[in-house]
C-alpha cells in the first residue's frame, strides 16, 4: 500500500523517463487524472488514457521526449508531504530552476502551475516541483 500516492505517481514518471520507456500505467485516482492533465497542458507529457473498469482502473500516460531523444522530465522534488502539508499564499510562489520548472499546486480553483497561480492571484497546496 502506497502512503504517498502524488509521490509515487511523479516518481513513476520520472523512472520510466530514465529508462525511456514509452509510457507508464499508474493506479487511477482523479486527483491524479488532474495532475496529468496539467502536465499534458504543459508538455511533460504527450497523451492521458484511462483504462479498465470498477475498481482496475489504470491511468496509461504516454512520456514526452526531445528532439535528442532526451525524456522532458529531468527531476521531480515532493514539497508538501502527508506528514508535513505546506500551503502558500500568491506572494510565496517564486519561479523554479529560474523559470525553467514549474511548481504544481493544489488549488481552490483545481491544479495549477506557479505561472497560472501568481496570474489569478491564489494560492494553496505545493505539491512538487518538476523540471
Amino acid at each position: 500500500m502506497v502512503n504517498d500516492p502524488v509521490a509515487d505517481f511523479i516518481v513513476r514518471l520520472t523512472n520510466a523517463g530514465a529508462i525511456n520507456k514509452t509510457s507508464v500505467s499508474v493506479p487511477f485516482s482523479n486527483f491524479k487524472l488532474a495532475i496529468a492533465e496539467k502536465l499534458k497542458e504543459v508538455g511533460y507529457v504527450q497523451a492521458i488514457e484511462k483504462k479498465g473498469k470498477k475498481v482496475k482502473k489504470t491511468l496509461d500516460i504516454s512520456l514526452s521526449y526531445d528532439a535528442s531523444g532526451n525524456p522532458k522530465i529531468q527531476g521531480v522534488k515532493r514539497i508538501s508531504k502527508p506528514g508535513r502539508r505546506l500551503y502558500k499564499s500568491v506572494h510565496e510562489i517564486i519561479p523554479v530552476k529560474y523559470g525553467h520548472g514549474l511548481l504544481i499546486l493544489s488549488t481552490p480553483k483545481g491544479i495549477k502551475t506557479d505561472k497560472e497561480c501568481r496570474k489569478e492571484k491564489v494560492g494553496g497546496e505545493a505539491l512538487f516541483e518538476i523540471w
